[in-house]
């Protein structure tokens, strides 16, 4: 299995970023680290050894950006407009530096985002607010409000970052042609999010797949489980 290193400087964080890329080829696949998760997280929990198959035959290349959260969700040194700014940087330098070099390897001109836990908010975020760009949106355990981070600040930057929020309001036509999977189980502390999220978007009647594991907790075992299953939706 392929993996390689890069490090480059962001103009859109004004700092420098990290990234693991496994395979060789395939249908490029953008997976968020956990809550301030690093860009070896991932792999370190085994989640990329449980698509081994997918990126062995070349039907799949996996693109494993650092996150910023302490920068931002998490910085309590910071105001909470600054934290929310952070972020916006962070959803630019996702979207011109990464996703938008990488979406033409794939037939479809667009990307599968995916995540665990708070990458399943950052994966479903960044799949609604770009629905142009994107095909497949898998997240497993994630939360999709990022108001109890924010101590009661609100802008608009705040709204436009809390899916369950700002969906209501989304009228793009890419919308109804994303595949979405919410990926929760009944004993995961992220249950409701997801059934909240789920009824969001069938009100908007939004297709999806809301799966719901049985007797398995929020951690890596059952998104190991989760994630080769979702891959295999893929239209390679």
């Amino acid at each position: 299995m392929k993996e390689e290193y890069f490090k480059w400087y962001s103009p859109n964080l004004s700092r420098e970023i990290e990234m693991l890329v496994f395979g060789h080829a395939g249908y490029p696949v953008i997976l968020f680290p956990t809550s301030m998760g690093s860009f070896h997280e991932n792999k370190d929990m085994g989640l990329i050894e449980s698509a081994r198959w997918y990126i062995e035959q070349g039907l799949i290349q996996i693109f494993c950006p650092d996150s910023i959260d302490k920068d931002s969700f998490y910085n309590k040194n910071v105001y909470p407009v600054h934290r929310i700014q952070n972020h916006v940087w962070y959803d630019k330098m996702i979207c011109h530096e990464i996703v938008e070099r990488v979406k033409n390897n794939a037939k479809s001109g667009k990307v599968a985002v995916a995540g665990c836990s708070f990458g399943g908010y950052h994966a479903a975020n960044f799949a609604f607010r770009h629905p142009g760009y994107v095909s497949h949106m898998f997240s497993m355990s994630g939360a999709f409000s990022i108001k109890s981070l924010m101590d009661g600040f609100h802008n608009d930057d705040v709204f436009y970052n809390s899916p369950e929020d700002y969906l209501f309001g989304l009228n793009d036509n890419e919308l109804w042609n994303m595949d979405i999977v919410l990926g929760t189980s009944n004993w995961d502390i992220c249950f409701d999010a997801n059934l909240k999220l789920s009824k969001v978007v069938s009100d908007r009647n939004i297709h999806h797949w809301l799966d719901i594991r049985q007797d398995r907790e929020h951690d890596w075992p059952v998104w190991k489980e989760m994630f080769p299953h979702y891959l295999s939706r893929i239209k390679f």
